[in-house]
């Protein structure tokens, strides 16, 4: 079970992502370009995560550090995951670009949070060839997580609305 430990500093990590993008990316002082200058410093900070740091690692535990004499269908598709999870940081950024207020935040994580372990299941699942062995808690698990998803996202907590400014009769 130590992998448990690894996965939930992953959903601490990917739990906090959005709320830091969005802040960092409204920071920037700049409304029309923000959110690319955000994705600007995400990139760095992937390329400090992604690439230094392992290599760092590779070379103290005295791995092969010539990563273009890697195995090719390996970086290829670990190229491909690379470009998805790149595309879908994008993805929330141009999200936050469009919503309504900052309390939307949350809408759109939850939609996102609750939409990858489906699309993740089913995809696994058709790569696999396990269509023929799902059952129906596989089955329950995907719609509890679609509906936890539109829960979060309808009922996420968001101050309530002003009310209407009494009207100013001319008389």
């Amino acid at each position: 079970m130590h992998y448990l430990h690894y996965a939930l500093l992953t959903v601490v990590c990917w739990g906090t992502y959005g709320v830091c993008m969005h802040i960092g990316s409204s920071n920037m002082g700049d409304k029309e370009n923000g959110r690319i200058m955000a994705f600007l410093w995400v990139g760095l900070a992937y390329f400090l995560t992604a690439v230094v740091a392992p290599l760092i690692i590779l070379k103290l535990k005295g791995g092969n550090v010539a990563f273009w004499t890697f195995p090719t269908k390996g970086w290829q598709w670990s190229l491909i995951a690379g470009t998805l999870g790149a595309i879908g940081a994008l993805g929330v950024l141009l999200a936050f670009g469009k919503m309504a207020s900052p309390a939307y935040v949350p809408v759109i994580m939850s939609v996102i949070f609750a939409g990858a372990p489906i699309v993740n299941a089913i995809v696994s699942t058709t790569k696999e060839g396990n269509w023929p062995h799902v059952k129906l808690p596989f089955l329950l698990g995907i719609a509890l997580a679609a509906v936890g998803g539109y829960l979060a996202t309808k009922h996420a907590p968001k101050p309530p609305k002003s009310p209407p400014a009494p009207e100013v009769s001319n008389s």
